[in-house]
């Protein structure tokens, strides 16, 4: 993955005392395109954001769940194009040695190509870079293609939160899984 590294938007603890463990397995990313890059995500981007918020997801954030997590210094990322227009986004917090992904979305026409492991990727070593030594997240059980990719970085089922998602006719449950961050 070729990286254009910024510093991040949010300020987080330097890394801890670097781990021991094993090398982690090769991520299967594509490399980013002439002209992708990431970048920090800016207040200023954020009705661009909404817009592909609001076409990936059934019920979507609100623009005050962004602004809320810029304001907590969560680390968020957009990848975006050479014409701009952003392609995947991610918003993490971290507590600790622990990382949480909060919301990952690729736009549409992008999904299927790489996009999601890609912002993935970026998110796990920019975690990994300011001391988080495990990711956590939660997905929908009806939304097998997310499983299968975090599946395929390595995530494990630790549990079930229970009625965690509003759902078209009630609740959804969340299967809550976790990958050890060996960067």
């Amino acid at each position: 993955m070729q990286e254009s590294r910024q510093p991040s938007a949010p300020p987080l603890a330097p890394a801890a005392a670097q781990s021991s463990a094993p090398a982690p397995r090769p991520t299967q990313a594509a490399p980013l395109r002439a002209g992708e890059r990431f970048v920090p995500l800016q207040a200023q981007r954020l009705n661009d954001l909404m817009v592909l918020e609001r076409r990936v997801y059934p019920f979507p954030w609100t623009s005050g769940n962004f602004e809320d997590a810029l304001r907590s210094g969560y680390s968020a990322w957009t990848l975006v194009g050479p014409d701009e227009q952003i392609i995947a986004y991610a918003v993490a917090m971290l507590a600790v040695d622990e990382a949480h992904l909060l919301n990952l979305a690729v736009e549409p026409r992008r999904q299927q190509q790489g996009y999601g492991r890609c912002m993935l990727d970026w998110m796990a070593r920019t975690l990994h870079e300011y001391g988080a030594r495990s990711l956590l997240l939660e997905v929908r059980p009806s939304n097998l293609e997310a499983q299968r990719l975090y599946r395929s970085y390595g995530f494990e089922q630790i549990g079930v939160r229970r009625g965690y998602y509003p759902a078209r006719w009630g609740r959804e449950d969340a299967i809550v899984m976790r990958v050890a961050l060996r960067l």
